[in-house]
């Protein structure tokens, strides 16, 4: 009996360790299908492609008026407000959470920055029927 409960507990173990990777695999998928994270992955596709207006049109009206003013406050021109936000990208981008309440929506990401482990919180809000992001951040902190 000692010894097939020694065997039976690795082995479930084992399992369960599977079992969870699986899972956590699944999550992210869905994530990736929900409309937040079609919108975060937009948005992402806009900024590798440097193309500020697709860039604009994944985000808030109120998002986009701080974005243009930001920009002029920077003397920047899209150009090089798209290199720059190029530069701040997230590699090794994983969608790990979302949390929505009615018309706002919170995700949580993990993510490199200039080579560096970070999680991210991407907002969201309801626009004119479209999820939209408002705004994220990411930090190193642990």
């Amino acid at each position: 009996m000692k010894n097939g409960f020694r065997t039976l507990v690795p082995a479930l173990i084992l399992v369960l360790g599977a079992s969870a990777s699986a899972w956590a695999a699944e999550q992210t998928k869905d994530l990736e299908a929900t409309p937040q994270g079609k919108t975060y992955r937009e948005q992402e596709k806009a900024v590798k492609a440097g193309d500020y207006a697709a860039y604009k049109k994944t985000m808030t009206k109120a998002s986009q008026a701080m974005m243009d003013k930001q920009t002029k406050e920077m003397n920047m021109d899209p150009k090089k407000a798209m290199e720059f936000m190029k530069a701040m990208l997230p590699t090794d981008l994983k969608l790990t959470s979302l949390s929505v309440d009615k018309n706002k929506a919170t995700m949580m990401a993990t993510g490199k920055v200039a080579g560096e482990a970070n999680k991210g919180t991407i907002d969201f809000e309801q626009e004119d029927g479209q999820w939209k992001i408002v705004k994220q951040s990411w930090t190193n902190a642990k």
